[in-house]
């Protein structure tokens, strides 16, 4: 069974093997084509010395070949730059040592073909691989394993005792270790190229301490010859030295020395374990880590130290009952020690222009900051007071990014903790953890921490965030753009969300002027600070992204003062007011963000207008028509919205004026219709039954609209004028199709029009839309689309349409006109002479408005009078009824004809005239 893993363990890396032989096979090829195209070329001489020829033979890998594009041509005879190199390297007169040397080649042979170098180059590579790399890596394998069968065999065979079996295998290892330290020291170099990754000093080594640690094991949890504390020892002094070691030997054997280190304690069992013993431990095995790693610059070194230590603090934290608080700060600090004065001492310098980040200080960032998350927030560390230390750990990895600017990731991974913390002191979603559990989520109960202690902590949080943001973005802000807007980010998003959750917990929800005045203090000191920063950039005063989130912040700490000081509708009020005052900032300075800081306020005033579209709560809105609590909670916005945009158009422009005349537009919509609806339902906005007298005068509202954003976009051409007012226009003609024909029609829903004969429900709601819609269609011609005057026109005739027939079912059937009381033979009649009158009208209105749309409309209503009259007046009317209606038919259709003939023939005789002339 043993015998058989072993086995495909080795087939498994044998193939490994193989595969990269392949790709790198393949690459050589394409190396040795470019090189002959250059030869064919002319680039390189075809005449080819012997000790050329033995070299470019013996060390086809040792220097890369250039791509065509990058050699440049050499004059006939001179050797090629990369030959010239290697033959300093090499001697004319010596070939490479080993079994794949080139056959020595005599002088007399003038040339060599270029295939014929390219065949033994190919050949020579393949013997390469199979004398260097490959019979190096399945050797130092094997003597790995064989260290371990021997122990096999001599247990099984019964020759030696245990003792003599470990120090035998001590010694093989000791041995290893020190024939790969011998083979260094004389000198060991094979010039091929290809081979660094079967370095055999490092495969020796590697495979020696791999013998090391299984004997040190075996002593101590096989056979009990040394106790825990002498293993442990050891063990880690084996996985030092071997990271040590892989400062002559490579970054691969320090992975496998920091393997060994970190699984040490795991191989170890002890009855009592001791917490200091482990942390220092693993601080020595991190420290001696660290400098390695920055000594060669190992940034997968460092991150995965970091992670073995990261992942031990986490698994000690699980068993939160006996944890020791002094070694988990401990093992923090060494952590946050190493991070900032071992291995980014000297990377990028203190400005860190080598990079935004450090992408291997993610690792503690995240370890550092999740420790600072149990410490704040599990219930056992809650209570026994640890959240302090937690936002003393979180106030260190702030310390160390500002003091690293590569270490960028540890303010990311402070800040979200942050946030985490106090969001999770709100009730009743608290987010908390159990770690000796396992576990962390929303739970629904306030933590423990949700105390004074927490009070005061998120108050010194929120202090160092706001003073480490700023400082730090106008710090960069001249140089790391993507830096200083992390560093503002953070230094408004913290102390906001500690504002917002201690204001939910501690404050009073209603009215909280204290919290309302710590508000305005961030406002003025987020409004200074952006100017600040803005002072800093290069060149000054553009408004970057550090400036634009400085600035946001602000706007949001206004956000959260106003809604801390007042009620809902002085709240609402105020929030459409603060649009003017970014519009009015931009006459002094033109930051971008100032325009969608008024934006802003429009998005969060609908959101505040659609949760309660009465602004200050039904029970408190009056019942007075127009001069109630409505008119200021949507006229004042809508105000401001216009005043903000007119500003805008002044000083920045673009898309947030754009957006603020359409909001200011909408605003004046919304209190029209806010007014009518209250006016209409005595006081109630909120009505479910809408009413076709309500709806008429949305409708003309809209219409109105219409117009009115056609003409301010004569005076002052806009975008958003323009498609706003189409948009309108569409609105208002799906109103007209849906409701008054359909939903809202009194035919279908019997409802009452009026005891007043004309000035009733139907002149309201058919009459006058039928006019606004025909006017707007006049005054849109010329300076909309055809289709959008078209479409109004035919609206407006649709409905006089519907106002002249539903008129006439009223003068039959009285204040109730429901379809369900049936037809009279006289009303029947009546509905067809007036669709005759109707279509001729129309059709007068169309030639004299020269609108083909109402010329259309005419020739089909009088195609429905037409069919009206021969499908059913022919069977419903009888007598003298059924004749007139075909007599009037008759005589219509005929006076059309005579009419449209008239017009051709003038048309005619002008174009005759006109040709003459």
């Amino acid at each position: 069974m043993f015998e058989s893993l072993i086995g495909l363990v080795a087939i498994i890396a044998l193939f490994v093997i193989i595969s990269r032989q392949q790709g790198r096979i393949g690459l050589i090829e394409r190396e040795l084509g470019a090189l002959r195209s250059l030869v064919l070329s002319g680039a390189v001489s075809p005449t080819v010395k012997p000790s050329e020829l033995e070299v470019a033979q013996g060390t086809a890998d040792t220097a890369p070949v250039a791509a065509p594009a990058d050699i440049a041509p050499a004059a006939i005879g001179e050797p090629a730059p990369a030959l010239q190199a290697t033959e300093s390297e090499i001697p004319a007169g010596e070939s490479v040592p080993g079994p794949w040397s080139a056959p020595e080649i005599t002088p007399k042979r003038p040339e060599v073909a270029p295939a014929a170098v390219a065949k033994a180059a190919r050949q020579s590579d393949v013997e390469t691989a199979l004398g260097t790399r490959w019979a190096v890596w399945v050797g130092g394998i094997a003597l790995a394993l064989g260290g371990l069968f021997l122990i096999r065999y001599t247990i099984e065979a019964g020759i030696f005792g245990p003792g003599v079996r470990l120090t035998m295998a001590a010694v093989l290892g000791l041995v290893l270790v020190a024939g790969g330290e011998f083979i260094r020291r004389t000198g060991f170099k094979v010039p091929v190229q290809g081979i660094a990754g079967a370095y055999i000093p490092a495969i020796l080594t590697a495979a020696g301490a791999f013998i090391l640690f299984g004997t040190v094991y075996a002593a101590h949890g096989v056979y009990g010859f040394i106790g825990p504390a002498l293993a442990f020892t050891l063990l880690g002094a084996i996985g030092i030295a071997t990271i040590a070691a892989a400062l002559v030997h490579g970054q691969a054997l320090a992975g496998i020395g920091l393997v060994g280190a970190m699984v040490t304690p795991v191989l170890i069992a002890s009855q009592a374990p001791n917490p200091w013993a482990l942390f220092g431990y693993l601080a020595i095995v991190l420290a001696a880590t660290g400098v390695i790693a920055r000594m060669r610059d190992w940034n997968a070194l460092m991150a995965a130290a970091f992670f073995g230590t990261g992942v031990w603090t986490i698994l000690y934290m699980t068993d939160a009952p006996g944890a020791n608080l002094s070694a988990i700060l401990l093992i923090d600090a060494v952590t946050l020690a190493v991070l900032a004065l071992v291995w980014l001492s000297s990377r990028g310098g203190q400005t860190g222009q080598a990079g935004t980040f450090d992408w291997p200080s993610i690792v503690p960032g995240l370890f550092v900051a999740f420790s600072a998350l149990g410490l704040s927030v599990d219930p056992v560390f809650a209570a026994a007071g640890d959240a302090l230390p937690g936002a003393v750990l979180l106030i260190v990895m702030v310390t160390v990014a500002l003091y690293r600017p590569l270490a960028l990731p540890l303010l990311y991974a402070a800040g979200l903790v942050t946030v985490l913390i106090y969001l999770g002191i709100i009730p009743p979603t608290s987010i908390a953890s159990d770690f000796s559990g396992g576990a962390l989520g929303v739970d629904g109960a306030p933590v423990a921490s949700a105390n004074a202690l927490s009070l005061r902590i998120g108050i010194g949080l929120g202090l160092v965030f706001v003073a480490a943001g700023l400082w730090a973005a106008r710090r960069f802000v001249a140089t790391a753009q993507i830096r200083a807007a992390s560093w503002a980010a953070w230094g408004v998003i913290v102390p906001l969300v500690i504002l917002l959750a201690l204001w939910f917990t501690f404050g009073n929800l209603d009215r909280d002027f204290v919290y309302a005045a710590v508000a305005a203090l961030l406002v003025l000191a987020f409004a200074a600070g952006g100017e600040w920063i803005a002072r800093a950039e290069e060149p000054s005063l553009k408004g970057g992204a550090a400036v634009s989130f400085v600035l946001g912040g602000a706007a949001v700490a206004g956000l959260l003062m106003l809604h801390m000081a007042f009620d809902s509708g002085w709240t609402t009020i105020l929030l459409g007011a603060a649009a003017i005052v970014p519009a009015l900032a931009t006459r002094w300075r033109s930051y971008p963000v100032l325009g969608w800081i008024s934006v802003a306020a429009v998005i969060v005033v609908l959101g505040r207008a659609a949760f309660d579209p009465t602004i200050v709560g039904a029970e408190f809105l009056s019942t007075t028509p127009v001069f109630n609590w409505l008119l200021p909670g949507y006229g004042v916005p809508a105000l401001a919205f216009g005043f903000a945009a007119w500003q805008l158009a002044r000083t920045t422009d673009g898309r947030p004026r754009l957006a603020m005349e359409a909001a200011a537009a909408l605003f004046a919509l919304l209190t029209l219709a806010m007014l009518v609806r209250h006016a209409m339902h005595g006081g109630a906005i909120n009505s479910d039954a809408p009413t076709l007298a309500e709806q008429a005068i949305y409708t003309l509202i809209a219409i109105g609209a219409g117009a009115i954003l056609i003409a301010i976009d004569r005076r002052s051409p806009s975008s958003v004028l323009r498609y706003g007012s189409m948009a309108v226009g569409v609105l208002s003609a799906a109103f007209i199709v849906i409701q008054h024909f359909l939903v809202l029609n009194p035919l279908f829903t019997d409802e009452s029009t009026g005891r007043i004969p004309v000035f009733n429900l139907l002149f309201l709601a058919y009459l006058l839309p039928a006019v606004a819609a025909g006017g707007l269609a006049l005054y849109s011609r010329g300076k909309r689309p055809k289709w959008y005057s078209a479409m109004l026109a035919l609206m407006a005739a649709l409905l006089a349409f519907a106002y002249a027939t539903l008129s006439v079912r009223r003068l039959f059937k009285g204040e109730f006109i429901g379809m369900w009381s049936g037809l009279g033979q006289l009303e029947t009649y009546t509905y067809s002479a007036l669709w005759l009158v109707i279509g001729v009208a129309l059709l007068t209105a169309g030639v004299w408005l020269k609108s083909q749309v109402l010329r259309i409309a005419s020739a089909a209503l009088i195609a429905v009078a037409v069919l009206k009259v021969f499908l059913f007046d022919m069977s419903e009317l009888e007598g003298v009824l059924r004749a007139l209606s075909f007599i009037g038919l008759g005589a219509v259709l005929i006076g059309i004809g005579l009419f449209y003939q008239r017009l051709l023939t003038r048309a005619a005789k002008e174009k005759l005239l006109a040709g003459e002339q």
